[in-house]
């Protein structure tokens, strides 16, 4: 289940990725399977770390040589050299940072000029729903490692692009999660534990692993106006243009 739109990043043979807070690396693995492209994944999270490595074990590609790499690592302080990487994919990460700035900041650093980034967060209005639904203490906003701001599109967007980013478009994400998430919410105290919530999870299941066509077209129709996720994309200024 991607969020990022693989085919909007340009890649080309022998390019280095880096999905940036990677969890269970579903974009690196998205990326392996291209062929070709090198990708790192990097997080805080080892029992996620491990999961992402042991997925690979179920994915082919052709042996042409390209890196795979999952790696423990801070967003404040990443472990490469400037103008490292041809794109950096930073998917529902931003919202969980106190200083994302300087995470920013950072991934401008390892980005090479003219590559692209591309940030994904939860929607303002769908992920607003979650904050009311389950408020207070203990509640879905108040979880260790949880989610510590709701970001408004246009500021954020504007905030990159002050960073040296040229600013190429959106896409919505994940229509079919929003309600499942309210649902979770509305029902905190249980959460997984409701019925109506592991019907609406079975569902989800169904639906990553069958694809039907019918789930397909009604997600992408409702896509614009619920999508739970937002991703933008950027290109990096070349040298000298931008932000230092």
């Amino acid at each position: 289940m991607l969020t990022a739109r693989l085919e909007r990043l340009g890649l080309k043979p022998g390019d280095w990725v880096l999905d940036l807070g990677c969890g269970e690396g579903r974009h690196c693995h998205g990326v392996h399977v291209i062929g070709g492209i090198n990708v790192v994944g990097l997080d805080l999270d080892e029992p996620s770390l491990a999961k992402a490595r042991a997925g690979l074990s179920m994915l082919t590609r052709p042996d042409d040589g390209a890196a795979t790499a999952f790696l423990k690592g801070d967003a404040y302080r990443l472990p490469f050299a400037d103008g490292t990487f041809e794109a950096v994919i930073c998917s529902e990460v931003l919202e969980h940072l106190d200083r994302y700035g300087d995470a920013l900041a950072e991934i401008r650093r390892v980005l090479a000029p003219g590559g692209r980034f591309v940030p994904t967060v939860p929607r303002a209005w769908p992920e607003r729903i979650c904050w009311n639904l389950a408020d207070g203490p203990g509640g879905y906003a108040d979880q260790p490692g949880g989610h510590v701001r709701i970001f408004s599109e246009a500021p954020l967007v504007d905030e990159i692009s002050t960073l040296g980013f040229r600013y190429h478009g959106k896409h919505y994400a994940h229509a079919l999660h929003s309600p499942y998430w309210w649902l979770k919410c509305a029902f905190w105290r249980r959460r997984d534990d409701h019925p109506l919530v592991r019907l609406y999870h079975r569902m989800l299941v169904w639906d990553l692993l069958q694809r039907p066509w019918l789930t397909r077209a009604l997600e992408a129709v409702c896509d614009p106006f619920m999508g739970k996720s937002v991703a933008f994309y950027f290109e990096k200024s070349e040298a000298g243009q931008g932000a230092a």
